[in-house]
């Protein structure tokens, strides 16, 4: 079993586990090295296969909140390639585990947020919070420094949303926008809950149970064991 690092605040220091396949960023998974080729293609430069791979994960793989169950296959990279509809975590775990697929460092953050344009049902099966606890984002080693990427809303749901794209440039941060096209607020970054060298499934299970009524996924929880919790 790999040692999960903890990066309560700034970002990890380089080192082999952020390399690492783990059970959730399973990228020796035959589904999730074949993805992490066809989007990186004939790229060579660190820099530009980072942005393929988070434009392949934005788009290819739908942001879908009504597929969340609270079971360790839910999160794992090979399950979002294999469904291509998931939540925030799975796709930024998609893109952990295929940077690293392709020697690029990566990390899993998570952050509370506010979304002002959620749905009346996903409000409802969150037991009419507002606040989204653990929104998920990957964190990117690249030409030096550490970036965070959010490829959780694929271009079309941003078009029917009027919201504009979050785009990457492997440069600085991607994450979700702000405002909406006429100049609504969307959505608030709350507080960041730190870096994690894998998925800390453990943790979002403990503190979603807490805050979060079973309706949001659907009745379906394991706390069974896997490598890296």
């Amino acid at each position: 079993m790999q040692t999960l690092e903890f990066t309560p605040y700034g970002w990890p220091a380089l080192g082999p586990t952020y390399l690492a396949p783990t059970s959730f960023l399973d990228y020796e998974h035959p589904d999730v090295a074949a993805f992490a080729r066809e989007a990186v293609g004939a790229a060579t430069d660190p820099r530009e296969q980072a942005v393929r791979l988070f434009l392949a994960v934005r788009d290819q793989v739908r942001y879908e909140p009504f597929t969340m169950r609270m079971t360790p296959e839910c999160f794992r990279a090979s399950t979002a390639v294999r469904e291509r509809g998931t939540f925030c975590i799975p796709k930024a775990v998609l893109l952990a585990a295929c940077a690293r697929r392709v020697g690029i460092p990566a990390a899993i953050g998570l952050s509370d947020v506010v979304n002002h344009f959620s749905t009346p049902k996903l409000v409802a099966l969150m037991g009419g919070r507002e606040v989204f606890m653990h929104h998920g984002w990957a964190a990117l080693h690249i030409e030096g420094r550490w970036l965070k990427a959010v490829p959780a809303f694929n271009k079309e749901l941003c078009a029917l949303m009027r919201v504009p794209t979050t785009d990457f440039d492997g440069t600085q941060d991607a994450i979700l926008q702000q405002y909406k096209e006429d100049g609504s607020v969307h959505m608030e970054y709350l507080r960041d809950h730190g870096v994690w060298s894998d998925l800390p499934y453990l943790r979002i299970d403990a503190d979603w149970s807490g805050y979060y009524p079973p309706s949001l996924w659907h009745g379906q929880r394991s706390r069974v064991d896997v490598d890296g919790l």
